[in-house]
């Protein structure tokens, strides 16, 4: 039997999130390791756990990965969550690119002492900008998805992004009766499912997670 997934990473959302719904998406069972002291962020260092010192860390198949966009579509490959050419392939990643474009957005949130100004420029600037464009996407493929027939990683980020919308400006998403339908369709994929269920979507940041992040990296 092979070795279970460990993903490394703070106890809150941040960069790992991404890849948590992805290995949720795509069936792999995982454990984590929750980064709580900096010592434990010198002692990876010091192991060269990190190719470029940074967290997140998966341990996947044998490999430790370090750079979200490698795991992520390492994990899609992996899943048939990539497309059926190359062509679907590459619009996949501009999708997924076009999503982490204002899903880093969100990251921010819990980093700042008032987040008022970055909320309005997320509602009033970034969301305007970017959910018309994967709304008419939706339309235009027809199948329930942002590429194809089927599943991909563009729909699992989206997915996330939509959640995290959801949360901030709980009646936004009213106004795209697509990307309600499509959230709900993502949301009801059985292995969605089963990781929504279980347990491994952290919460929003709060100052907790927010002390414990500047904490490990020194920065207080």
């Amino acid at each position: 039997m092979s070795q279970k997934a460990r993903l490394t990473y703070f106890n809150g959302r941040g960069r790992g999130e991404s890849i948590r719904f992805m290995l949720g998406a795509a069936g792999i069972e995982f454990d984590e390791v929750f980064l709580e002291t900096k010592e434990q962020m010198e002692e990876m260092r010091a192991r060269g756990d990190l190719l470029f010192l940074q967290v997140p860390l998966l341990e996947i198949d044998g490999m430790k990965m370090v750079q979200t966009g490698a795991m992520l579509r390492y994990i899609a490959r992996k899943a048939s969550l990539f497309g059926r050419d190359d062509k679907e392939s590459a619009r996949i990643d501009m999708l997924a690119d076009g999503v982490r474009d204002f899903q880093l957005k969100f990251l921010g949130i819990p980093f700042q002492s008032d987040p008022t100004e970055l909320l309005a420029m997320i509602r009033d600037k970034d969301l305007p900008r970017y959910l018309p464009i994967y709304d008419k996407v939706l339309q235009d493929n027809g199948t329930g998805f942002l590429v194809g027939g089927s599943l991909s990683m563009a729909d699992v980020l989206l997915f996330e992004a939509l959640l995290s919308v959801d949360e901030v400006f709980p009646e936004l998403l009213k106004d795209y009766p697509k990307l309600q339908e499509f959230r709900d369709r993502v949301a009801a994929q059985p292995n969605m499912a089963k990781f929504l269920a279980g347990g491994q979507r952290k919460p929003p940041g709060d100052a907790v997670y927010r002390n414990t992040v500047d904490t490990v990296l020194g920065r207080k």
